[in-house]
């Protein structure tokens, strides 16, 4: 029997706010850094007697990404209990959303091997994240509130992903719209982000929904990507030897590479959802839905579609420039910074920029090259100072010292050379030590001329012009015709 995949998506997103969700104190990106149970108060640590006030701003960023995902936003909504016991729980529940969450019914569409698809958000809400347990030995751990009540937005789809190249699709973009936006950073090494896939499969042309099996808490595509498929292949092996799939709550062993189980899947009902007493529901005007509306930046696929059309880039270059909002405004501001053809540029950043930031695991922000240092730098070789090459060789400079690239050249004595005088003596001298390469040219083999001209970048140190010898060594070749 055949079998497909069945998947659906939560995402939790830690929402970059000055102040955590219900009350004033400050929310630190890394938590990991700071000494333990510093970042805290009476409201996040639920001492006897406090009351949560909402905070607006992490209202604001819920309602703009509810907007970017295309739902809709009702007129009232209102925050719920959720209640469940662990111990980095201060209150023994999490301020969530239930019935009425903040966005619903939106969708993003994703590209697949056979074409776009749409991939249905059933719901986006509100809560508050969890503190965070260190265990230091045998039945003893610790407990760290710094990052308990710092706001969480949690985005769920529909069961509509059929493979894991569609769960990596809808990840990956979700994520790019996020940083857009400036809801989050996106690190998921540092918890910003973290997925949940619900998994389950069934006979192909049934419609089913089968038990599943729920994998909490990945941060990275590669756990998103290693345990989806883990799950698929191991549910149908099950069924296939006669066996069933009960549903439950899974976690990613990641040096194992294999799902584990950590406790029976919970319904609704277990945690005992009721509206949040402390808090009155939510009434968000048209108004300021249209205001927020009108303040969304440019997204992902209007900047892909601004770049191809204004920049006439291929769809597959856009697509890589446009993927983190950095790198989308560095290539713009290159291209204002000089007067290269767009193309050209982004020739520039998607290969010699692209390599090096990979070669040393820089992100955008953090390279030593500025874009008006880098139009400077393919300035001088649009100009013909120096070679592609030689270009390739001084980015790699900049890169590593901030240095720029007119004051590298100088210094290095790296100025193509154009002067055709200079050249003709080492284009003739090349012919001459090369008889056998001649007579293959003259014999019609007229390709062998790339070898020729490398002779000559070789003796020049890569600093010949290569249209100027290409020239020079066709000059050449045809005066020995005669």
């Amino acid at each position: 029997m055949e079998y497909e995949p069945v998947i659906g998506l939560e995402v939790h997103a830690q929402i970059h706010t000055k102040s955590k969700m219900f009350c004033s104190c400050p929310v630190v990106k890394d938590t990991g850094d700071l000494e333990p149970n510093t970042y805290v108060c009476p409201v996040c640590t639920a001492m006897p007697g406090v009351l949560p006030v909402i905070n607006r701003r992490v209202i604001e960023i819920a309602i703009m990404t509810g907007l970017a995902l295309n739902c809709e936003i009702p007129p009232v909504n209102c925050f719920a209990r959720k209640s469940y016991f662990y111990p980095d729980l201060p209150k023994n529940y999490q301020i969530s959303q239930y019935e009425l969450p903040l966005c619903v019914n939106g969708y993003l569409d994703i590209e697949t091997e056979s074409g776009p698809k749409r991939i249905r958000i059933c719901r986006a809400h509100q809560e508050e994240d969890t503190g965070k347990l260190y265990h230091v030995g045998a039945g003893v751990s610790h407990v760290d509130l710094n990052r308990a009540g710092v706001p969480l937005l949690e985005i769920v789809t529909e069961p509509d992903l059929r493979s894991v190249e569609e769960v990596l699709a809808y990840a990956t973009k979700l994520r790019a719209i996020l940083v857009y936006l400036g809801v989050s950073s996106g690190d998921m090494e540092k918890g910003m982000m973290r997925f949940e896939a619900n998994i389950s499969v069934r006979p192909v042309g049934t419609d089913q929904l089968n038990p599943r099996h729920e994998v909490k808490n990945l941060n990275s595509f590669r756990a998103l990507a290693r345990s989806t498929a883990y799950e698929i292949a191991d549910q149908i092996a099950t069924l296939e030897a006669g066996g069933a799939i009960v549903q439950q709550t899974m976690g990613w062993n990641e040096a194992q590479e294999v799902t584990v189980p950590q406790r029976g899947k919970e319904h609704a009902h277990d945690y005992r959802y009721f509206p949040e007493p402390d808090l009155p529901p939510l009434e968000i005007s048209r108004e300021w839905v249209a205001e927020l509306r009108a303040r969304l930046p440019e997204l992902p696929d209007a900047k892909k579609a601004r770049f191809v059309a204004d920049y006439e880039l291929s769809d597959y270059d856009a697509s890589l420039l446009v993927e983190e909002r950095a790198v989308a405004d560095y290539y713009e501001a290159v291209v204002a910074a000089g007067k290269a053809a767009p193309k050209t540029v982004a020739n520039w950043v998607i290969g010699a920029l692209f390599g090096l930031m990979n070669e040393s695991g820089q992100e955008i922000g953090q390279v030593q090259v500025s874009p008006e240092a880098l139009a400077e730098l393919i300035g001088l070789v649009e100009e013909g100072a120096i070679n592609a090459n030689t270009g390739k060789e001084v980015l790699g400079e900049m890169f590593a010292s901030g240095r720029r690239a007119r004051q590298i050249v100088e210094e290095r004595g790296l100025a193509q050379i154009s002067d055709t005088g200079a050249l003709e003596q080492i284009v003739a001298q090349v012919l001459d030590e090369s008889p056998d390469q001649v007579s293959t040219y003259l014999g019609g083999k007229e390709q062998i001329i790339g070898w020729m001209i490398g002779q000559v970048m070789k003796a020049t140190h890569g600093k010949a012009n290569p249209q100027v010898v290409r020239e020079l060594l066709q000059n050449q070749l045809e005066a020995k015709r005669s």
